[in-house]
């Protein structure tokens, strides 16, 4: 199975991606927090591309909608 990749390079793009992929799963914000164990303020900001999350919540956001990180180098 081919598995999409996207470059990411600003909060703005993850906050998107995340969004998209939430709305994709047909999961509202309430139940995606929960999830996530993260409060819903947080994860509106990280929507948005506000805010400073800590790694951890990010990447519990990210697991929980099925998504992972993947550090390489620059092109």
């Amino acid at each position: 199975m081919h598995q999409k990749s996207q470059q990411i390079v600003n909060t703005k793009e993850i906050g998107t991606t995340i969004k998209e992929r939430r709305q994709s799963l047909k999961v509202n914000q309430q139940t995606l927090s929960e999830l996530a164990g993260v409060g819903i303020n947080t994860l509106v900001a990280i929507e948005r591309g506000k805010g400073n999350p800590k790694l951890e919540t990010l990447l519990s956001v990210l697991n929980s909608l099925g998504l992972q990180v993947n550090i390489k180098l620059k092109d």
